[in-house]
């Protein structure tokens, strides 16, 4: 390849990353930079770094595993499977699916927020608090991408096989495909080479003071951890095994811009322009980065301990995606050079989701979005420009670069119904004002 992955950490000023690449049948790897700043430990391509969200696919692979069986039916209700499963809205809970869980479409709270410790029941406590936690919309209405709906999925995995979410994935996947490095939980992660995430302090690049958020995440992205080169063995599999090429058909056609390049949704995996497939991972200080190119057979993964990974990831893929499987990668956004006023009438106003109240206002000839805790604390405000039609783009860059929010729907006043931020839905509140 033309690109020298030492050159590239200096040049986006990541501490560490690992590229992995596989194509005619073989898996390249390499490794540059150092885990931590802290410890300076050197990175390795036998390192793990933490896939954050990647693993959605690993957990929709276990769902689909079930299927084959026969133990399980995508659209029959949650509840059938899940005894004494109960949502706050009685409707969704007669009808949520798998299916709706699979493709961001159960109407989810993206993050319900509850702390049910570290244990092995984590997960069982986190769907039974479900029960008293809001459910913003009903099923299959709208793509609302959601970390707490694939957290019942964990929960569906463990009930249909009678152990630890952790022992499944180590048990149906790690184990069969003979992946040495894939860490399914912080206990093993310790006997490896691990990568420590860094965020933006200031000017200052610094290593994150944990590791993992708690464990009842572990089915939507928060524990499993692995090398560049092992990723790319699990989606050998799914380049191979017939049933799980179902997992890359289109279930939803078209999703809001979220600035990730995806376009619609399978399950389990983003579809991009030209037939890729792919997901992004964000997890304590770490970005993880899968394209695959299925009618190709290649396949891309970039591991990095930096929220600041995605230039890094997006030079690589647009390299060797378009050298080796012929297809353009669709480049990061940056805001439109005269952009126009965005649509005061049908974009301003506030919308609320369970823990923030969002609210998109104008002034003059500028317009900001500004993000208000609901439970009290520090707001955020960032100045934001028309990009689309539908869609504002943040003008200074954050750690994870320009951010796009989009605007969907109509309510009878003409407004939004829905504002969507990192491909999650938040509603228009009945003033559109606080």
């Amino acid at each position: 390849m033309g690109w020298n992955l030492s050159e590239l950490i200096a040049k986006h000023d990541v501490p560490g990353a690992q590229v992995a690449v596989l194509a005619d049948d073989e898996i390249h790897d390499e490794a540059a930079g150092i885990l931590s700043l802290h410890t300076q430990v050197e990175t390795t391509t036998d390192s793990v770094f933490k896939i954050g969200s990647i693993t959605k696919i690993w957990t929709a692979t276990l769902i689909q595993q079930l299927v084959d069986e026969g133990a399980l039916r995508l659209d029959r209700p949650i509840r059938d499977y899940l005894p004494g499963f109960r949502l706050a809205d009685p409707v969704a809970t007669e009808s949520l699916t798998t299916r709706h869980l699979l493709t961001h479409t159960g109407g989810m709270d993206s993050n319900h927020a509850t702390d049910p410790g570290r244990d092995d029941d984590a997960i069982e406590k986190f769907v039974a608090s479900l029960a008293d936690a809001d459910h913003p919309l009903e099923p299959g209405t709208l793509f609302s991408y959601s970390n707490s709906g694939y957290v019942v999925l964990g929960r569906l995995v463990e009930v249909l096989r009678g152990t630890h979410f952790h022992d499944v994935l180590r048990e149906r996947l790690a184990a069969p495909l003979g992946l040495r490095t894939v860490a399914t939980d912080t206990y093993e992660a310790i006997l490896h080479r691990a990568a420590v995430g860094h965020v933006r302090s200031g000017e200052a690049l610094v290593p994150t003071d944990s590791w993992a958020v708690r464990y009842h995440c572990a089915p939507s992205g928060s524990h499993l951890a692995m090398s560049a080169r092992d990723l790319l063995e699990f989606v050998r599999l799914h380049l191979t095994e017939r049933t799980l090429a179902t997992l890359r058909e289109p279930h939803v056609e078209s999703v809001p811009d979220f600035g990730g390049g995806a376009l619609g949704w399978g399950l389990g995996w983003m579809l991009h322009r030209d037939g890729v497939v792919g997901h992004t991972g964000v997890s304590k200080g770490q970005k993880a980065f899968l394209r695959v190119a299925p009618s190709a057979k290649v396949a891309v993964a970039v591991l990095t301990n930096s929220t600041g990974g995605a230039p890094l990831a997006y030079e690589v893929f647009s390299e060797v995606l378009k050298d080796l499987a012929c297809v353009e990668t669709e480049p990061l956004p940056v805001p439109p050079a005269n952009p126009a006023l965005i649509d005061v009438d049908r974009m301003c106003g506030t919308y609320r989701t369970t823990r923030h109240d969002i609210t998109l206002t104008s002034e003059g000839d500028r317009s900001f979005l500004t993000y208000r805790p609901r439970g009290g604390g520090s707001e955020d405000r960032f100045e934001v420009v028309r990009f689309g039609d539908d869609s504002v783009i943040t003008t200074e860059p954050t750690a994870d670069g320009h951010q796009v929010v989009s605007l969907v729907g109509a309510d009878r006043h003409g407004r939004a119904r829905f504002l969507h931020y990192g491909a999650a839905a938040a509603r228009i509140t009945p003033s559109g004002a606080l």
